[in-house]
């Protein structure tokens, strides 16, 4: 039976200790100190430790210091082995050649029957595809992805359609990851601002959609752009977006819809990115400052949309928010309509309750909520209309939100609650509140109008 190396040093140095003797004329302390050295030796030596620092060598080397401003050598090898890497990890990509041939291959090894119009493939044949596609298809066919495109076909085969399509949203993906990677001048896997519009500028000339635009309005049509990137994927205001994150969201989709030529113009108005939209904003920019200097005064954005934000909520934006001598510039315009625009998203409510948290306390009292409600009252006297009793609408707001504590509201209750454009709208825009009370009317309006347009057909 082999000897425990544990118990042998354990036995080495209780002789050890017998041999030095009790009439050695050494204190406890001294007796101790040898103890000490001799466990801390053999247990080194069982260990395989003989030396303190050579376990330092089996441990991989896991950071590895950026070349700083001056080291102009190590900048350039290192941005040389980064173009070098993305161009190996395209090659590794399917190209169009290689993705028609998968397809054919997926055809030719369909398995009877159809469902509805759909080709179905079966878990043998998926296999057998797999082996004659080559190596740069190996990743996708797996257990895992059959598992996750497998629904409720009784034979147990996934659609040859749903199959390509998901390969294709992956070579898209890495392939857009590639394409961003090399604007990412840091090599950290985040654009910073400028990064972002190099990209987009570059872009412009692929997108059909775009083909009207005059070159003078590139660089508004860029910072347009770069502002919706920004806005909702950049919350701390760090100035650089994650790759991954950008990839995660569903604006670089929007971007790229603009390579359709027949896109509706339906489409068109609702994205961000179109011509027509970017106009729109910018011409509602020109159109808001009155004495042409490029910026807007707090009296000239208090005519944006139906005219009826409070000054009171107006005051807190020229408060918070970036100005040039009292005046707002188009990118801080673009973050303001962003806001306004989509009050329902986080980011958005997050940007207004900011300026509603006027103590930045971290949560809106009845204090803060009275604050902004008295301007509403006043609109609503210079409209000739009754003022509405603050604590009814106190009242209701706490019904909507339903905040953890009953006396404060928190930016995640308002966000929790699904009521944060309602709750914005009443509290900072005299025409959100009055379409808020009379909802009831123009809901009942609404129903009348779809009944008359049923009976015209």
């Amino acid at each position: 039976m082999a000897s425990d190396p544990a118990a042998e040093w354990k036995e080495l140095l209780r002789r050890r200790l017998a041999a030095g003797g009790a009439a050695d004329g050494r204190s406890e302390e001294e007796k101790k100190e040898e103890e000490t050295e001799l466990f801390t030796k053999y247990y080194t030596e069982w260990k395989g430790g003989g030396n303190a620092d050579s376990t330092f060598k089996h441990i991989p080397r896991f950071y590895y210091r950026l070349p700083a401003e001056d080291e102009v050598l190590l900048q350039k090898l290192r941005e040389e082995s980064r173009a070098v890497f993305l161009q190996r990890k395209s090659r590794e990509l399917l190209d169009n050649e290689e993705l028609q041939n998968l397809w054919f291959l997926l055809d030719k090894h369909q398995v009877p029957p159809t469902t509805g119009d759909e080709a179905m493939i079966s878990y043998e044949s998926f296999l057998k595809v797999g082996e004659k596609a080559g190596s740069k298809c190996k990743l996708f066919f797996t257990a895992r992805v059959y598992a996750k495109l497998l629904h409720n076909d009784p034979y147990g085969r996934i659609s040859i359609m749903q199959f390509f399509n998901y390969v294709m949203r992956k070579v898209w993906l890495h392939q857009t990851r590639i394409g961003l990677s090399l604007y990412d001048v840091a090599g950290q896997g985040y654009l910073r601002e400028s990064d972002l519009e190099n990209y987009i500028l570059e872009l412009i000339p692929t997108l059909p959609q775009l083909d009207g635009l005059e070159k003078s309005f590139y660089s508004f049509y860029v910072c347009t752009a770069v502002r919706k990137f920004f806005f909702f994927l950049d919350p701390l205001r760090t100035g650089k977006i994650k790759i991954q994150d950008i990839l995660a969201c569903s604006f670089l989709d929007d971007l790229l819809e603009l390579r359709d030529e027949e896109l509706s113009k339906e489409s068109q108005e609702s994205n961000w990115f179109s011509a027509p939209s970017a106009l729109r904003v910018y011409g509602q920019y020109l159109n808001l400052d009155k004495d042409h200097n490029g910026m807007l005064s707090k009296e000239e954005l208090s005519r944006y949309g139906t005219g009826t934000l409070t000054s009171v909520f107006l005051d807190r934006v020229y408060q918070e928010c970036l100005t040039y001598d009292g005046e707002m510039d188009y990118k801080t315009y673009l973050d303001f309509v962003l806001a306004l625009e989509n009050r329902k998203e986080p980011a958005a409510l997050q940007y207004i309750f900011k300026l509603l948290d006027m103590e930045n306390k971290g949560y809106l009292n009845v204090f803060a909520l009275n604050y902004f409600f008295r301007a509403i009252q006043e609109q609503m006297k210079i409209h000739g209309q009754e003022p509405v009793s603050f604590q009814d609408v106190k009242d209701e707001i706490f019904d909507m939100v339903k905040p953890r504590d009953p006396y404060k509201i928190t930016l995640q209750d308002l966000v929790n609650s699904g009521q944060g454009d309602t709750v914005t709208s009443i509290l900072i825009d005299l025409n959100g509140f009055w379409t808020y009370e009379n909802r009831e009317v123009l809901v009942t309006n609404d129903s009348e109008n779809s009944a008359a347009d049923l009976e015209d057909t």
